[in-house]
């Protein structure tokens, strides 16, 4: 599947029950994309989504999914900004660093986001 904004791979995943409600939509099943960071509406997951693809620095296991979900709400900051640091957290108990997972996607020279990742990630060291 491609992306509908920039027209770059993504990654398609099911969205746990426990993160049904980080999501604006009614979707239980959205993709990433590995170029622009985009969430949108999937019609099927993959069977073991792969978010290598989007970044080396972006984490496996655990975390992924709930930084996947973060990144899509990140443009709304205000407007989610009990639901971001849920996800913040979440990220955080499974082992990551979630601001040094955001610096590392914010160096990475492929992803190419309207999103100021540094500047978002300055905001949420504030929130924190």
């Amino acid at each position: 599947m491609e992306c509908q904004e920039c027209s770059a791979e993504t990654v398609r995943f099911a969205v746990p029950d426990e993160y049904d409600s980080y999501l604006p939509g009614e979707e239980d099943v959205v993709a990433l994309c590995t170029g622009c960071l985009a969430i949108q509406p999937a019609t099927e997951p993959a069977e073991a989504p792969d978010f290598e693809r989007v970044s080396d620095g972006f984490p496996t296991g655990e975390a992924a999914i709930p930084l996947a979900l973060l990144l899509g709400l990140l443009e709304n900051l205000a407007l989610y900004r009990s639901e971001i640091t849920e996800l913040l957290d979440a990220v955080e108990r499974a082992g990551t660093d979630p601001l040094l997972a955001l610096d590392r996607l914010a160096q990475d020279s492929d992803i190419e986001t309207d999103l100021d990742l540094s500047g978002r990630r300055r905001q949420l060291e504030q929130l924190l």
